[in-house]
């Protein structure tokens, strides 16, 4: 049959179900077979000829006829996985009914009367397919996912068949070990089956049909309470499915194997389709939702403590019941990680490597669903953390994201990918390790928006946060608390910086000192105390190398000063306030020395109007994101005990849609003193007072810089007036020779920040990994138009 009669055929059989208004029976094949046996529609005809509104009308009128379609279209499934699919016309059945589910689950999931129907049992489908009791009945969710699960592994339709002869007897599915099937080499496995685009294509439609079954999760609106797992994706990660494992790792390898380059030959992809990578992208999205828990309220599923043998060990205490998460934290090879660290790091590349020859490599769009992933591994396998930590290889992680922040800072559709990439920078440098790895020379010239410089990576890093800040958008304010978190915590590390980042730093103080800008909201000035924080640190650790920074810091001695006088009455508070309506501009740019931009670079851009971006849950403030710790001599740290941060009132849910409002990035004590220290307005605004001036500006911790000023500038002064000099070179010779050994004052105990696990990023994780999975899958557009609840979707 020609593949026009197909689709009419299809379409007449749609048509008839969304008119009859009887309940058709189960029993009636002749009727229910139309759906799929006869068929050869693709996904794409599926969501042609299965409009939304007819899948909605038969939901509210003929809502009989809807539940049959869903319980004969699982039921085909169990068939096909009991069978093994031997047969062309099986699996043609098989991926007909995997669309039309796909198709239909998301009307089934925006209705909440429906939403227990996966859940419920159907009458004489017991568990062994035979006539038992009921009570063995399975809910039809579990029965779907499970036959998913088999069809997976499927010899023939998703994997190599070992069978050396047609002679015999197809492979029992039911008796293969699915371990010896995984489906690419990498972590646990060492063999690497022959590529088969046909089983690519398979895996991909069942994929989809699982994500789409998680997707359920897109229906709910975001609650604080993190504990209400995913049916779906808890069934699907417990010991009830027994390709769990090799399933796990078949998805891990899939995508850290990939190599979108076409093997090295330049344009190759323009010759070859490659059907590698929808599986790829599909593999990590599927991925990364399994993965989806929360780790700050359990026992953490990671462990300490070497072990040797498997890829995953038994010897291991228990960890979560998500077996997903708990085979991630227990992978511990150094092979492993090397094979994982290394893939993640060559994809995450990929776009930067598109700016050398535009498109003589395939350029991949999942870069989202990797940042999640690589956030995962490192969250819930310190192991992965400390060994990414261990080699500089964590640089070839650091400049793609690098690379994106400064890229997105502009595009308001990209907020979420600037808060991932920050949050993942923020996880790494509570870390020393990170901290001395970014005094590596940065050599690579990825053409980048910013200006030229040599030094070493952390200068990248302090000149793309510079840009970030005072060039991105509005919405990013409530990131620069991170931002700046970040810098505070390598600081104490970096043995030499660049005389334009340390321009850059001394432009960020100036800026965030302006009076307007400590006087107009009630945490601005956490900035300054962060920005002399990292003054502080390298002053008293890193002083030697640091001659660019300590010459930056005497030109704009002033500053200092300004802040050390600040003044306190009414009358100067109102007048620094009336300076901000003269100059609305967030952050002047014009005296920040800004070169000229890499050779080949483009300006960062804003979104395109019309734009679809989806909304995200506020983030928690800096405090809550972050425990402090200090670091004792011998490079150990300890957790400081949050003094007064026990009086934040706890439990309120993060409201929805608040990625524009800046966050509490208070201690939280402050909320008394802020109701004491500041009167609120008639309008209820928040007004500065003097009390509350003085009560943060006392603690400003200047004493370091005013003793280094104190001893150097006359020293500077009087070599410039003998020598008569101008010239910079030769004040930098003699900073780089003095010392100021035993003139500062005892240096202060390293501080840092670490991450913390919490409620709060779960949730936001949750939203923004959603949000760009719904816009991610537009061929077919899976969830457009359903009503989901876990974010709106917004146009820029």
């Amino acid at each position: 049959m020609g593949s026009a009669d197909s689709k009419l055929n299809f379409r007449k059989a749609v048509i008839q179900l969304t008119t009859k208004t009887q309940p058709v029976e189960a029993t009636d094949d002749a009727f229910w077979d139309q759906f799929w046996a006869d068929t050869a529609t693709s996904v794409q005809d599926v969501f042609a000829l299965v409009p939304a509104a007819e899948i909605r009308a038969v939901r509210e009128e003929s809502p009989s006829n809807l539940a049959t379609l869903c319980y004969k279209a699982v039921e085909k499934l169990v068939q096909g996985a009991e069978s093994g699919c031997h047969t062309e016309k099986e699996r043609q059945i098989v991926l007909n009914c995997c669309r039309l589910l796909t198709r239909i689950l998301p009307y089934i999931f925006e209705d909440p009367d429906w939403r227990g129907f996966f859940w419920s049992t159907v009458p004489g489908a017991g568990r062994g397919g035979g006539d038992e009791d009921d009570e063995n009945a399975r809910p039809l969710a579990e029965s779907l996912l499970l036959a998913v699960t088999d069809l997976l592994f499927c010899p023939d339709f998703t994997v190599q068949s070992h069978r050396r002869s047609t002679v015999d007897t197809a492979e029992d599915i039911h008796s293969i070990d699915s371990c010896e099937y995984i489906w690419e080499a990498g972590v646990g496995f060492a063999h690497s089956p022959q590529p088969n685009y046909i089983h690519d294509l398979n895996r991909t439609e069942l994929l989809k049909l699982l994500l789409t079954c998680f997707s359920e999760a897109m229906y709910l609106p975001p609650s604080s309470d993190s504990s209400n797992t995913n049916p779906w994706v808890q069934f699907f990660c417990s010991t009830e499915n027994r390709h769990a494992l090799p399933l796990f790792t078949s998805l891990l390898n899939v995508v850290c194997a990939y190599d979108p380059v076409g093997y090295g030959i330049p344009y190759n992809h323009l010759l070859f389709s490659d059907y590698r990578e929808p599986l790829v992208e599909e593999a990590a999205q599927v991925l990364i939702v399994t993965l989806d828990y929360d780790s700050s309220t359990s026992s953490s599923p990671t462990v300490d403590g070497t072990t040797t043998g498997t890829a995953m060990d038994d010897v291991d205490p228990p960890g979560p019941d998500n077996l997903f998460v708990n085979y991630l934290s227990r992978i511990h090879r150094e092979e492993d990680f090397q094979f994982i660290l290394k893939g993640v790091a060559r994809l995450l590349s990929n776009p930067l490597v598109q700016t050398y020859l535009p498109n003589s490599a395939k350029k991949i769009q999942f870069h989202q669903e990797l940042l999640v992933l690589f956030w995962k591994l490192c969250d819930f396998n310190k192991k992965f953390l400390f060994f990414v930590l261990k080699s500089s290889d964590v640089l070839d992680i650091l400049v793609p994201i690098l690379y994106f922040l400064n890229d997105a800072r502009a595009d308001q559709s990209r907020v979420g990918l600037m808060h991932i990439g920050v949050f993942i920078l923020l996880l790494l440098s509570g870390e020393r390790n990170f901290g001395v790895r970014l005094n590596k020379p940065y050599s690579v010239r990825v053409p980048m928006d910013i200006p030229v410089f040599t030094g070493t990576h952390a200068d990248l890093l302090i000149i793309v946060f510079h840009k970030i800040i005072t060039s991105g958008h509005q919405r990013l304010q409530p990131l620069f608390d991170c931002l700046l978190t970040i810098v505070v915590n390598v600081s104490p590390y970096l043995k030499s910086l660049s005389m334009v980042a340390a321009n850059k730093l001394l432009h960020l103080l100036e800026a965030f000192s302006t009076t307007w800008f400590l006087f107009s909201a009630v945490q601005n000035h956490h900035l300054v105390f962060f920005l002399l924080e990292v003054f502080n640190n390298i002053i008293q650790y890193q002083f030697d190398g640091n001659s660019n920074l300590v010459y930056a810091v005497i030109r704009k001695r002033n500053v200092f000063h300004q802040l050390a006088n600040l003044p306190t009455d009414s009358q100067s508070i109102q007048k620094g306030l009336q300076r901000k309506k003269k100059t609305p501009e967030p952050i002047s740019r014009t005296n920040s020395q800004d070169g000229v931009s890499m050779e080949g670079s483009r300006p960062a851009a804003p979104a395109e109007p019309g734009t679809l971006k989806t909304s995200l849950v506020a983030t928690p403030g800096i405090d809550k994101l972050t425990e402090k710790s200090q670091v004792s001599e011998d490079g150990t740290m300890r957790s400081l005990e949050p003094e007064a941060s026990q009086l934040s009132p706890e439990g309120n849910p993060p409201t929805a849609l608040s990625d524009g409002e800046p966050w509490s990035g208070e201690a939280s004590h402050s909320r008394r003193d802020r109701r004491r220290l500041s009167s609120a307005s008639s309008s209820g605004q928040w007004t500065p007072t003097p009390d509350w001036v003085m009560s943060w500006k006392s603690k400003l911790p200047l004493q370091t810089i005013m003793r280094l000023l104190q001893v150097l500038v006359p020293q500077v002064e009087k070599i410039c007036i003998d020598k008569g000099l101008t010239d910079e070179s030769e004040i930098l010779k003699f900073l780089q020779h003095g010392t100021l050994v035993g003139l500062l004052p005892v240096p202060h105990p390293i501080l840092i920040r670490k991450y913390q696990a919490n409620s709060g990023t779960a949730m936001w994780f949750r939203t923004y990994m959603w949000g760009v999975i719904y816009l991610r899958n537009v061929d077919p557009p899976i969830w457009y138009d359903t009503d989901v609840k876990l974010f709106e979707i917004q146009r820029v």
